[in-house]
């Protein structure tokens, strides 16, 4: 009775269940974009915040954010299963911005407006506590989203069923919606922050948030809920520990003689059972067995079997391509600090009458993520496909690399258009005016919001298929938390650079690279440049890294067409 159950659950899904998902991360991405994508105006023009304060807030925030999901993975994989670890970090997350959206609308919470062009009052102790509080749930929050619903919605389909949509599909689906989602947040949320007032600017997303969870919970009996696992950091710990106790062993000749238990592994391994690899032999010595293992009743501290070895195995081969990713986040980063500060010295006018909110202008790159996500799936995927015989394309390792290319080439224009920016307010005589409109159009910041776009589009839906492709079945959520792990890590290496820069390009006489007041009469191009070089140096980093890198080899069952497993067993090695 219990198969049949588990057999029900698994037989459900598909994309019946897209609705709903997209639904949730519709209005969840409107909530959260429109929550942080102009977050950089309301702390400093709201709050007063200098500028560098608050870029290393936002980054911190970020950071933090994309941090906690090892903490929602964890909960997810190992107890609560990812619906539920959604829904309740949705509340959470519901908590913190309705406490923000509070804080914007009553006076009490934030600082007077400044007077003139007199020295603004900075926020208090009690009003700043009210922001990091509000952001802290905030990120509790996306510490159990972020992780999970991405893995959700790729659990929904069976790659065991030939006739089911492909997960790398899904990936490219879910991206343009995610995009749209945000396309309306940097336009019309941003405008009613910036024009109509930041209690609606914050209350309207706090409202999609609440719309988001109510969404998702009515599809749950739709949905394909796969039980969770157990701890997949006890399994790799131990793996780890009986490795090490083992460790003056010597090396079985052969593979076959490792232990294997299928049934030991069969909750793990649903959609196919780990094979042996030649590397990091040493981890190969949990799985021998010895006089003193118990082959039956294993204790899994002494004797692991081959599928667990390679759990771990797969981690750590997935390390070195995790660590690449994150100078692009850091050069991603920007966008929302410094290039916003760009855009609201230079001429946004459309028309006489109505001009782009400095906010807006990462409109620009999820339209470009958005075009070129589009063309890939269904341009750029057809005609390599005629080249390559993958049925993807290309490997999501090359669609990487050529989005660390692109977004190499965006901080390198980047510098050039500052330079422009700059020349012209010379020639105007508007260095020493920070808050003067300098003549020159904002439409120059399309190149380098443009081309972060597009390497989006490679990049980021290559590093998501790659985590969830690479990873044990029963880490989807864990490797997805890798992913933002990325970004956190990439956020903090900003605020560090930020800092570092700050610090060691300020001059006796008062000048620095990134001045807190006036933009005009910094080096920013010289700051863009210096990580447009340490993204030259990590994209030969990368290159050697996945030249060098091993697919994990899988023994999968594939369904037949009267969804019966088949018995030929087929060696799959997806990319």
């Amino acid at each position: 009775m219990e198969q049949n159950d588990n057999h029900a659950r698994r037989k459900r899904g598909g994309l019946v269940t897209m609705p709903f998902i997209f639904a949730n991360e519709v209005c969840e991405k409107l909530a959260v974009v429109g929550f942080n994508t102009n977050m950089i105006s309301y702390l400093t023009t709201q709050l007063h915040m200098p500028l560098t304060k608050a870029a290393n807030t936002l980054t911190n925030f970020g950071g933090t954010s994309s941090l906690t999901p090892l903490l929602g993975a964890f909960i997810a994989d190992s107890y609560a299963g990812k619906f539920w670890t959604i829904t309740v970090a949705s509340i959470i997350y519901q908590i913190g911005m309705i406490s923000l959206t509070l804080s914007a609308i009553l006076p009490p919470f934030r600082p007077p407006p400044c007077k003139g062009e007199g020295v603004c009052q900075e926020a208090s102790a009690g009003q700043l506590a009210v922001l990091y509080v509000s952001l802290l749930l905030g990120a509790l929050g996306s510490g159990g989203i972020r992780p999970c619903v991405v893995a959700f919605g790729a659990d929904q389909f069976d790659e065991s069923d030939p006739k089911q949509t492909k997960t790398w599909t899904y990936f490219n689906w879910y991206y343009f919606v995610m995009g749209g989602s945000i396309l309306v947040a940097v336009t019309v949320l941003v405008y009613i922050q910036d024009n109509i007032g930041w209690g609606w600017g914050l209350g309207i997303p706090t409202v999609a948030m609440f719309i988001s969870i109510v969404t998702f919970f009515i599809g749950y009996p739709l949905y394909r809920n796969l039980d969770p696992a157990g701890s997949p950091f006890t399994r790799l710990v131990q793996v780890t520990v009986a490795a090490f106790r083992k460790r003056n062993i010597t090396n079985v000749p052969q593979s076959n003689l490792l232990y294997q238990n299928d049934e030991l592994d069969a909750f793990i391994s649903l959609g196919g059972k780990l094979l042996h690899t030649e590397q990091m032999k040493f981890l190969d010595k949990s799985a021998i067995v010895t006089e003193e293992d118990n082959s039956k009743t294993p204790n899994l501290w002494k004797l692991n079997t081959v599928h667990r070895v390679e759990e771990l195995k797969s981690l750590i081969r997935m390390g070195p391509i995790w660590a690449s990713g994150i100078l692009l986040i850091t050069a991603y980063a920007q966008q929302n600090t410094f290039s916003l500060q760009q855009a609201k010295t230079m001429d946004r006018h459309l028309i006489k009458s109505f001009q782009i909110p400095a906010g807006s202008m990462s409109v620009f790159t999820i339209l470009t993520m958005l075009i070129t996500t589009a063309f890939y799936d269904r341009v750029f995927i057809r005609v390599a496909r005629r080249f390559t015989g993958l049925d993807r394309g290309i490997s999501f390792l090359h669609r990487m690399g050529i989005g660390f290319v692109i977004s190499t080439l965006a901080t390198l224009v980047a510098g050039f258009i500052e330079v422009k920016r700059k020349k012209a307010a010379l020639a105007h005589g508007l260095i020493d005016h920070s808050q003067a409109t300098i003549p020159i159009s904002v439409f120059w910041l399309v190149p380098q919001y443009s081309l972060h776009g597009m390497a989006e589009a490679f990049m980021s839906i290559g590093h998501l298929e790659f985590f969830y492709d690479q990873a044990p079945e029963s880490m989807r959520s864990t490797a997805m938390a890798l992913f933002w792990t990325a970004i956190s890590v990439g956020n903090y290496v900003s605020t560090l650079l930020v800092t570092l820069v700050h610090k060691f390009s300020a001059g006796p006489d008062g000048s620095n690279w990134l001045p807190d007041n006036n933009l005009n009469k910094g080096k920013l191009e010289y700051f863009y440049w210096l990580i447009t070089l340490l993204q030259l140096f990590n994209l030969i980093y990368y290159l050697c890294c996945a030249k060098l890198y091993t697919y994990k080899p899988i023994q999968v069952h594939y369904k037949g067409d009267n969804s019966s497993e088949e018995n030929q067993i087929e060696l799959g090695i997806r990319v």
